[in-house]
C-alpha cells in the first residue's frame, strides 16, 4: 500500500490483459442452431473476472454489466477468443472491457477473425469478509488506452445518473 493513498501501487493497462479461448460445441447452442446468448455472457463474465482479479490482486466480483453487444452469431465449431482488460479504476471498482473474436471452422482461410461481441462490466474488489477493498490505479499505456479510460468515465457518469434518477422517482411515489 502506498502511504498517502492507502491504495496498492498503480499498474499499467497491460498488466490486466487476459485472453481465453474455447471451441463452441453442440451443448452451447439454442433452438435456432446458434450459440446461446447466456453461454456467451458467461464466457464474457469469466474473462472479465480474470482481468479484474489480476489487476486487483485478489477476489473481484461482478457488480454490473453496462453493455453487451452481440454483433454476429456463433455456431458449433467456431473457435472463440475473448480479450479483456481493465479500462478504468475507482477506489474499489474497475471497468473491464471485453471483445470476442471468432475463427469460423468452415472458413479457416479467412485472414482476420470476426468480432462477434463486445461488453463492458464493472467489478468490485473484495476482501476475505466480502467488503470492498482498494484497487491499484490503472495507468493507460497508449492513446487507445487513454480513450478507453475517458469512455469508461462517461459510462460511469451515465450509470450513476440513471441510478440517481430511478431513486428520485421511487422516493417521489
Amino acid at each position: 500500500m502506498t502511504e498517502h493513498t492507502g491504495r496498492p501501487p498503480s499498474r499499467p493497462t497491460g498488466y490486466s490483459r487476459v485472453t481465453l479461448s474455447r471451441i463452441m460445441t453442440a451443448v452451447d447452442v439454442n433452438l435456432y442452431g446458434t450459440v446461446h446468448g447466456g453461454v456467451i455472457m458467461k464466457f464474457i463474465d469469466d474473462v472479465a473476472g480474470a482481468a479484474a482479479a489480476r489487476h486487483s490482486g485478489g477476489t473481484a466480483v461482478t457488480a454490473s454489466i453496462d453493455e453487451i453487444a452481440f454483433l454476429e452469431p456463433l455456431r458449433v465449431g467456431d473457435l472463440v477468443h475473448a480479450y479483456a482488460q481493465v479500462n478504468w479504476t475507482g477506489t474499489s471498482s474497475m471497468e473491464v472491457g471485453v471483445r470476442l473474436e471468432s475463427e469460423r471452422w468452415d472458413r479457416v482461410s479467412e485472414s482476420a477473425p470476426l468480432v462477434v461481441a463486445t461488453a463492458y462490466l464493472v467489478f468490485v474488489a473484495i476482501d476475505a469478509e466480502g467488503k470492498p477493498r482498494p484497487v491499484p490505479v490503472v495507468r493507460p499505456e497508449s492513446p487507445v488506452d487513454e480513450g478507453r479510460w475517458r469512455e469508461a468515465e462517461i459510462r460511469r457518469e451515465h450509470r450513476l445518473a440513471r441510478r440517481d434518477a430511478i431513486q428520485r422517482h421511487r422516493s417521489s411515489r
